[in-house]
């Protein structure tokens, strides 16, 4: 029957594609460290240490979740197949919908596992550390790094992950001057590098009584957050450190205290701030693991081979580097300035929807190598 051999061809063609996310997804390997995981969790005094063990345990669900939506599909596809087979020896065209809906689902979620797929980085499967800076402008570019902020929060909430304010400065009258949060999840960091660089806004502003068109700009820093794993060599005598009174986002989120760190590594100029813990050894400790992180990712970036190698630099945030465009007037239009890839919904992208975007440049960069 034709409707049945339409749906056998494109699963037929779509079997190879099944194959390579099987090797990309590393199953065997993800299986034999689900066996050591769970080895660990069984062992006496495995609760001991609260902040491991909870640690292991996210892990352990992350990468079964893995193995089994993957097996999942696998089986799906197979039923079809089988689904086809009954109906043509029966010759009967009824459940041509229902194997129809069935292709389609498969098909849906062969796309939908795709994507982590294409995370090949040695670090990708790391939290990722997100850090904002409003570009010229005042109080316009300081609401749309408030934007942004939010964008990349909702992105995290739609996808399971959880989030830390590590920085908050709040505008003189409204928005964010600079932030820094935390996004935890398995791959965060793969799929946030993407979203690194400057990000361009044009509206009409809320802020201007005549109703005039502004474009304003802000950076994204995204880094991979370290582990005590990774040595990365900082000395002592290129820190400078200041304290200071934190402040930040309605009260709850930041400690109003003295205890706020900030960090100067001096070689490059880079500067990192904490102010969410209640002490300043603590923030401190955050604090140097941001100021790592950010090293470590300049040096694997540019190749380097010693942490002193990075040279400080500063890129204007402003017109020419952005790398994707938000347009909210005359028209609207969010466009990458990379992939080419864009969208007309500017609403759902500033609520989250940023996945054709990560995707598109997952794409192209696996196209690359």
């Amino acid at each position: 029957m034709i409707q049945y051999d339409d749906i056998r061809v494109k699963l037929n063609n779509r079997r190879p594609e099944l194959a390579e996310l099987k090797d990309a997804l590393q199953l065997d390997r993800a299986e034999k460290e689900i066996q050591e995981l769970e080895h660990k969790a069984a062992e006496p005094g495995f609760w001991d240490n609260m902040e491991k063990s909870q640690e292991i345990l996210r892990r352990t669900t992350q990468l079964r979740s893995k193995v089994e939506n993957y097996h999942k599909l696998e089986s799906l596809a197979d039923d079809i197949e089988t689904m086809i087979q009954l109906a043509e020896e029966e010759e009967d065209p009824s459940m041509a919908d229902e194997v129809k809906e069935m292709y389609e689902t498969f098909e849906h979620d062969l796309e939908e596992q795709t994507p982590p797929a294409l995370l090949t980085g040695e670090y990708d499967d790391h939290n990722a550390i997100l850090t904002f800076h409003a570009g010229a402008g005042g109080t316009e570019a300081q609401d749309w790094v408030e934007m942004l902020y939010r964008m990349y929060t909702h992105w995290a909430e739609k996808h399971g992950f959880t989030y830390d304010i590590l920085d908050y400065q709040p505008g003189d009258d409204a928005g964010i001057k600079s932030a820094s949060i935390q996004i935890n999840g398995l791959n965060a960091y793969g799929y946030l590098r993407s979203e690194n660089g400057v990000h361009r806004l044009v509206r009409v502003s809320p802020f201007d009584a005549s109703g005039r068109r502004h474009t304003s700009f802000a950076s994204l820093e995204v880094m991979p957050e370290i582990d005590d794993t990774i040595q990365v060599d900082i000395r002592d005598e290129d820190i400078k450190m200041a304290s200071f009174r934190s402040s930040g986002a309605g009260g709850q989120h930041i400690n109003k205290t003295s205890s706020a760190v900030r960090l100067t590594h001096i070689p490059t100029g880079i500067v990192v701030s904490c102010q969410t813990e209640r002490s300043q050894f603590q923030n401190r400790d955050t604090a140097m693991k941001m100021l790592k992180s950010k090293l470590f990712e300049i040096k694997q970036r540019e190749h380097l081979d010693k942490i002193e190698d990075i040279k400080g630099e500063h890129k204007e945030i402003a017109w020419g580097s952005q790398i994707r465009s938000y347009v909210f007037m005359p028209y609207t239009l969010v466009k990458d300035t990379r992939t080419g890839y864009e969208t007309s919904n500017v609403n759902a992208v500033m609520d989250g929807d940023l996945d054709g975007f990560i995707y598109a440049y997952l794409k192209q960069q696996d196209e690359i190598k």
